[in-house]
């Protein structure tokens, strides 16, 4: 009686079918699997994509959208060439092809002018302080304006249109014309020093350059802190000038100041000089 084998041929065969059916359900699962990522994904579906540029965002949005696109700002720029606000550059570029539901990157022009912080340039030579404006992204008149002052060639105001005085701390626009006023040395005529207790800084700036003269030493009774929100920070005052309201000095001087929060100080004007000295 002959041996038979581990496996007979029925055994091989039933192996076989199963092999078989195997590799077929397998094939049609992945067949099935690429049909449903094609239309998951939407393979080899694209749209053309619109051009945009020019346009708010409010306008391009619905526009991309109604082509399966959406929008995502990346960036902003700024342009005197285009309008404000306006869509500059987008990725995909115009009439170019992408898959439906892809985003399309934009680059905006800011909705308005840049603005700058004005430096405090005040003792600063006239060439540092052109470097230091058109640095800034400001542009210089080649024109000066001079004035008497202690010392020639250096920076006693910042004006804007002629008239405006601007200030260190001012908020500017990038491109503005300003024009410096530079000291030309002391000048020969003697003017009447003005009344500046109860006068800001800033106020009192003013008012000495339209009569010829500039400030001084400047002297805070308190040091001055940096609030946590500008609404607290305190204002100060001029209490006390050297020289005095109503002196004549040669026009170029300077007028020193002694400032304070203390409001009683500033309506008493802090005492006379001779109380405490020479307080500069």
């Amino acid at each position: 009686m002959a041996k038979k084998g581990i496996f007979d041929k029925s055994d091989l065969k039933f192996v076989g079918i199963n092999i078989g059916i195997a590799v077929v359900i397998g094939i049609v699962i992945i067949v099935s699997l690429v049909i449903w990522l094609r239309g998951y994904t939407q393979h080899g579906v694209e749209v053309v994509v619109e051009d945009v540029r020019g346009m708010v965002t409010a306008e391009a949005e619905p526009i991309l959208a109604s082509n399966g696109l959406h929008m995502v700002v990346v960036d902003s720029t700024y342009s005197d060439k285009v309008p404000f606000g306006t869509i500059v550059d987008q990725s995909p570029k115009p009439d170019s092809h992408a898959k439906h539901g892809r985003a399309v990157y934009v680059v905006i022009n800011a909705s308005g002018k840049r603005q700058v912080t004005m430096p405090n340039l005040q003792d600063m030579s006239y060439r540092q302080a052109e470097t230091t404006l058109r640095g800034m992204g400001l542009i210089v008149d080649s024109i000066y304006e001079y004035e008497p002052s202690a010392f020639r060639d250096l920076v006693l105001d910042v004006k804007m249109e002629d008239t405006i005085s601007i200030q260190p701390g001012d908020k500017i626009a990038v491109g503005t014309t300003v024009r410096l006023v530079v000291g030309f040395g002391k000048g020969t005529e003697m003017v009447e020093v003005p009344t500046l207790v109860g006068l800001t800084l800033r106020d009192a700036r003013s008012l000495l350059l339209s009569r010829r003269l500039t400030v001084g030493a400047v002297t805070y009774d308190e040091e001055e802190t940096q609030a946590i929100d500008e609404a607290e920070k305190k204002e100060y005052y001029i209490y006390r000038q050297t020289p005095d309201a109503g002196e004549r000095i040669l026009e170029g001087e300077t007028v020193s100041l002694r400032l304070s929060t203390d409001i009683e100080k500033v309506v008493s004007g802090g005492g006379s000089d001779n109380e405490d000295g020479n307080w500069f």
